[in-house]
């Protein structure tokens, strides 16, 4: 601790009443400031201290005061000069609106249009009975310092105080400027305990447009029954401003959190074909998201009217992307050209094409997909690009070449599915055609892009939950005459009994759908489940694929089983099972785990933390790193990815139906079974085990997102739980934090209102209770995100891997297409795959996607690592979890190397990395950031 002591300079904690420090008594200083001018004093004057009949406060002035002497508690308060060095962060690019209006505010900087600041006291007047408030303090050199090409450009501003001011706890800033500037931090120079953080990392909007005082406070957290009384009123002002008063249309410089309905998805402005259900309310449940208070569309006064790119969404300005971020995000969009000129790409070829072999997906990674196309130069012709966009295409020859994912070599080789024979020159490389083994298919299910839909199964055969008066007969086609020949000699109870039976079941969440998706131009899905076998080596194997369809009549055929092959035929018939497996999990992984259970249903929280609890409350800081980014990228989905017409609907199986799918699985989320240990018991993956350190035992050592996640998930735990017993030492204690009951009560009764009479949200009485629901918002926002994201261009960058959707059923004998299937097999596959221009769309966006920016923070990182608080008795404890998450990063490496472990470890097989905590910038396959933020 007094290590953290020393890096924060003046924590405000020190200045509790200390028998043992003269400098402090009833929180006043005890210095006496002096008029002597300090060049005239020998540096060895000696300092001369007593104590006070009064505690007056002094402040004390690098400038002035060297020597201290005595005075009397009757003399009348004197002043002095305090000063703040005030750090802001400059924009790397700027346009030329923006460079004018900067010049412009240096030039009237000189006339008094400028930057203002005042001190607020912790202490209220007696006479006034108000916050005590410094003389106003001006930013100086502004005009000089406008044209530094710096990152960062240090201010500093000089106040007058009185003697008996107390110790500040708020600053005002008031921006006379035409333009914003983010104010990162200030430092307040010249009080007896050395210098006062406070972190802002916020954007100063000029006076004209937000004509209230900005409010900053100091770094110490204050419960709200503990909050100074200068600074009550100034933490209720700030929590109003943030609420708004839910009216009007939101300006991109607004800093409101509201909460909205999913309206705003369609367009049917654009026509009965863009038009989509509101998401949020009775009839479709989904959780709520920022307003912005858009107009209504003009043909459906409920819907939100759109803003399409390049146009930004309103999210509140500090929550928008900081420009390297943007960059990172820009680019990703240069390289996803293709997708913003795909309208005019179909109206100008007259169809699409399919991948004519596997050597034409192979060249997406060396010659570029206009190259494939055959249209580039048409292409180039008829639209103009950006020199950017013509730098990039001349450097690679192809304006859209991608890189090789992970899941191939390192260095690119053509290959076919007829040629698996690698040579001696390639023994360091990856191997390249895992993708088509079982043991890989099997692998990437514990320790690929989605680890979570794996079940253990526990009675066989699997049953539906559907109503059987709806979707038919509730009992399974598999049997066991399909499984026991690959059970190694097991029954199958014994290998139920003895944990060896698995299960990936999609038949409840696509067969309500499969009439409507079926019946959408080029897409077609089956309803799957999939059973798998531990074998005695520890590696998984599928053993049996069920393909099912809607019931179109009693005698109709519509489940269809299908096992490991024996022969040429059933090997190629066994590869689309799997295929459209492998489609079924990635319109689950994208709609249900990713984009439902860490994007849409944290957004809530976030709003009701920034609208509720303020910034001097210790859980704000706490959960702060953790929202970061989440609404910006909410957004930009509501944009361009979960829209009408949007990426997904384009990429994806279930097309215009996919958010119902999404709202569809919101219907059975509990918060309570969002915890790591509580989802890997709910899955059947772990039992109880109080003898364990996370108090559960994995039924599957070799579950890699299982056992990385605890040690993860163990770290947080035990950090949440120091922090919050340093706060709140009993259930009085949290049920008296008003704030801390209207965040909770606000996040599930507005945030999440359709599930708010739900019995299984957890209560918020005990520390405990506490303790749980910030562990498991951090283990969502974080761990939980990175595990699903980050891996969708290393697996995903390669189609046939993880189609997103697929164009064709597989054919049984009866059908005319089996004919076609028999004499070109490996065409068939290929026209069920996506199209070039499907397929390189959505290799275009989860590039971007899996992508860490440079500005990225990770797990265990903080902005401002030893002022982010003012109390050393939780800086001190986050170093320890920062050294925990280190320690976590070396066991990952090292549970990579053990060759026992087949799932991570192997011939080709690829490390999981996915909860190694950091990461350096791009796609890497590895780092957790803190938030959500991609």
């Amino acid at each position: 601790m007094a290590l953290a002591k020393e890096i924060m300079g003046c924590s405000m904690m020190d200045f509790k009443s200390s028998s043992s420090s003269p400098f402090f008594n009833q929180n006043k200083f005890l210095i006496r400031p002096s008029l002597v001018n300090p060049s005239r004093m020998r540096r060895d004057s000696p300092v001369h201290l007593r104590k006070a009949k009064k505690g007056a406060v002094a402040a004390i002035s690098e400038d002035l005061v060297k020597f201290v002497p005595v005075f009397s508690a009757a003399e009348k308060p004197v002043k002095f000069k305090v000063r703040a060095v005030v750090t802001v962060r400059n924009k790397i690019k700027e346009d030329f609106k923006e460079a004018f209006a900067k010049q412009l505010d240096a030039l009237t900087d000189k006339i008094g249009r400028n930057v203002a600041l005042e001190l607020v006291s912790t202490e209220i007047d007696p006479k006034t009975r108000k916050a005590k408030k410094s003389s106003e303090g001006v930013l100086k050199d502004w005009s000089k310092k406008s044209n530094l090409k710096a990152e960062r450009v240090n201010y500093t501003a000089e106040f007058e105080v009185d003697s008996n001011f107390g110790v500040p706890g708020a600053i005002t800033v008031t921006n006379k400027h035409q333009t914003e500037f983010f104010l990162e931090t200030i430092t307040i120079e010249g009080f007896a305990c050395g210098p006062l953080h406070f972190p802002c990392n916020s954007w100063m909007q000029p006076k004209k447009d937000h004509p209230e005082k900005r409010i900053v406070f100091c770094n110490k957290p204050y419960l709200p029954n503990q909050t100074p009384e200068g600074l009550k009123k100034l933490r209720q002002k700030e929590l109003k401003i943030l609420r708004g008063d839910g009216n009007g249309v939101r300006k991109l410089s607004d800093r409101i959190y509201d909460y909205a309905l999913y309206n705003d998805l369609g367009n049917p402005d654009k026509g009965i074909d863009l038009t989509r259900p509101t998401l949020g309310g009775q009839k479709i449940p989904y959780p709520r998201r920022c307003r912005t208070g858009r107009l209504p569309t003009d043909t459906d006064m409920l819907s939100e009217s759109r803003v399409e790119k390049p146009k930004p969404m309103y999210v509140p300005r500090d929550e928008q992307f900081e420009e390297s971020k943007m960059d990172t995000f820009s680019f990703g969009r240069l390289k996803g050209v293709l997708h913003n000129l795909l309208p005019s790409l179909m109206s100008s070829f007259k169809s699409d094409k399919d991948f004519r072999g596997f050597a034409d997906i192979d060249s997406l990674y060396s010659e570029g997909v206009l190259l494939k196309l055959g249209v580039q130069e048409e292409l180039l012709k008829k639209f103009p690009l950006p020199k950017m966009v013509s730098k990039f295409q001349d450097y690679n020859q192809g304006i859209l070449k991608y890189d090789i994912p992970h899941i191939l070599s390192s260095e690119f080789r053509r290959h076919d599915l007829t040629l698996l024979y690698i040579s001696s020159a390639d023994e360091n490389e990856k191997d390249k055609f895992s993708w088509l083994r079982d043991d890989e298919f099997a692998r990437q299910v514990v320790a690929g892009v989605n680890p979570l839909s794996i079940e253990r199964l526990e009675s066989f055969p699997p049953v539906s939950k559907l109503d059987p008066e709806v979707y038919g007969p509730v009992e399974s086609a598999l049997k066991e005459e399909h499984i026991l020949p690959h059970l190694y000699g097991m029954t199958v109870q014994q290998a139920i009994d003895e944990n060896k039976l698995y299960i990936v079941d999609y038949h409840d969440v696509y067969l309500p759908f499969l009439d409507r998706i079926n019946a959408l131009d080029g897409r077609k899905s089956y309803a799957t489940r999939t059973i798998f076998y531990l074998t005695p080596n520890g590696s998984l194997m599928p053993v049996a694929i069920e393909l099912s369809l809607p019931q179109a009549g009693p005698s109709s055929r519509a489940k269809r089983v299908l096992t490991p092959p024996v022969d040429a035929t059933t090997t190629w018939l066994w590869r689309l099972a799997k295929t459209h497996v492998c489609s079924n999990d990635a319109g689950v992984h994208q709609l249900v785990h990713h984009w439902l259970r860490t994007h849409a249903t944290l957004e809530p929280f976030i709003l009701a933390a920034h609208r509720q609890l303020s910034a001097m409350h210790p859980i704000y800081k706490l959960l702060d790193p953790h929202m970061r980014y989440t609404l910006e990228i909410n957004a930009l989905a509501r944009q361009s990815l979960v829209n009408a017409d949007g990426v997904i609907e384009s990429c994806f199986t279930p097309g215009r139906y996919a958010m119902e799918i999404s709202a569809a699985a919101y219907k059975g989320w509990r918060f309570d079974t969002q915890s790591l240990p509580a989802d890997l018991i709910c899955r059947g993956m772990a039992v109880p085990d109080p003898t364990q350190p996370h108090g559960v035992k994995l039924v599957m050592e070799d579950y890699p997102y299982g056992s990385d996640g605890l040690l993860i998930w163990g770290a947080i735990e035990n950090f949440v739980r120091t922090y919050v017993q340093h706060y709140y030492a009993d259930s009085i204690s949290i049920r008296s934090d008003r704030e801390l009951q209207d965040w909770y009560s606000e996040s599930i009764n507005v945030g999440h209102a359709d599930l708010r009479n739900e019995t299984w949200w957890p209560s918020l009485s005990t520390p405990d209770d506490l303790v749980s629901i910030l562990s498991t918002l951090i283990w969502l926002a974080s761990a939980q995100h990175a595990a699903l994201n980050f891996a969708q261009y290393p697996y995903g960058g390669y189609v046939p891997n993880r189609p997103p959707l697929m164009r064709r059923l597989i054919p049984e004998e009866t059908d005319p297409e089996y004919a076609n299937f028999l004499a070109d097999p490996q065409k068939y596959f290929l026209s069920a795959l996506p199209s070039v221009l499907q397929a390189t769309k959505y290799m275009a966006v989860v590039d971007t996607l899996s992508t860490h920016s440079p500005d990225e923070e990770y797990l265990g990182e903080r902005q401002q690592p030893s002022t982010w608080s003012g109390d050393a008795d939780v800086v001190e404890p986050f170093y320890k979890f920062s050294a925990e998450i280190r320690d976590i990063e070396k066991e990952i490496d090292r549970r990579n190397s053990d060759p026992s472990l087949k799932h991570r470890c192997g011939a080709g097989v690829l490390p999981y990395e996915l909860l190694a905590p950091s990461s350096e910038p791009g796609i890497t396959c590895r780092g957790v950031p803190n938030s959500v933020s991609i």
